[in-house]
C-alpha cells in the first residue's frame, strides 16, 4: 500500500500524536467498558479457542486493557515482551502476577530477564498493540519498529497476529512503508476483522 502523502514517516508522526491525544482523552469508564467488550470478542473467537500459548502486552497510554482476557484465560500459557536493544524477547509470564514484572526503559511493565524465554514454535497467537490499524492489516505503532522486525522474521511470519485497537482507531487506510508487516486480523470492541490467511481460521 502506498501512502497518500509525500512523506509517510511525517504523516505517521502527525497521525500518531493526534490519535494518542484522542485515545488518552477517553473517559475511564468508557475505556474499561470497551476494553472488556473487546476481550469478550477475542474470547468468543475460534482463534482464541485454538490457542494454548498467547503473546500479549501490558496496557500503556490507555491502550485496550487485556486484564479481562488474562482473568478468563488462566488456563492458557502467556508470554510478555521485553525490549532488548532493537528487538523483542518473549518470556513465559503470568500477567496477573505483578511480582513477575518490572518497568522497562519505556515505562511499560515487562517480565524480569531471568524468566523462561518463548520461541516462535511454542506460540499460537500474538496480540499486537497499536496506536491504530487499517482495513488492509497495517498498523501504526509507537515508532520503534519492534513488531515489524519480529514479524519480518521467517520463524514468526506464519503465527496468527491480531491487532488490538478500539473501533475509533480502526481506519480505512494508514500511511505505510516497505518494511511494515501486515497483521492477519484486527479486534475491536465491535468484533474481529479477518484480513489475511493464517494457519488457523477465525
Amino acid at each position: 500500500m502506498q501512502s497518500s502523502g509525500s512523506n509517510p514517516q511525517l504523516d505517521k508522526n502527525t497521525l500518531r500524536r493526534q490519535l494518542l491525544t484522542q485515545r488518552q482523552s477517553m473517559p475511564v469508564e468508557q475505556w474499561r467498558l470497551f476494553s472488556q467488550t473487546l476481550c469478550q470478542q477475542l474470547l468468543d473467537s475460534s482463534l482464541w479457542g485454538q490457542a494454548k500459548t498467547v503473546l500479549a502486552y501490558m496496557t500503556f497510554r490507555q491502550e485496550p486493557d487485556l486484564s479481562w482476557l488474562f482473568l478468563q484465560g488462566q488456563d492458557r500459557e502467556w508470554g510478555l515482551p521485553r525490549c532488548v536493544g532493537q528487538h523483542l524477547v518473549w518470556h513465559r509470564c503470568n500477567p496477573l502476577n505483578s511480582q513477575m514484572l518490572q518497568k522497562g526503559k519505556y515505562g511499560i511493565w515487562e517480565p524480569y530477564p531471568d524468566f523462561p524465554e518463548l520461541s516462535a514454535d511454542e506460540v499460537d497467537l500474538i496480540l499486537v498493540p497499536a496506536v491504530a490499524c487499517d482495513r488492509n492489516g497495517y498498523r501504526l505503532g509507537y515508532g520503534g519498529g519492534y513488531y515489524d522486525r519480529l514479524l519480518a522474521s521467517p520463524s514468526w511470519a506464519d503465527i496468527p497476529t491480531v491487532g488490538i485497537v478500539f473501533e475509533r482507531d480502526l481506519l480505512e487506510q494508514l500511511p505505510s512503508e516497505s518494511w511494515d508487516q501486515p497483521l492477519k486480523a484486527i479486534c475491536t470492541e465491535k468484533g474481529i476483522v479477518k484480513l489475511l490467511p493464517s494457519k488457523n481460521p477465525l
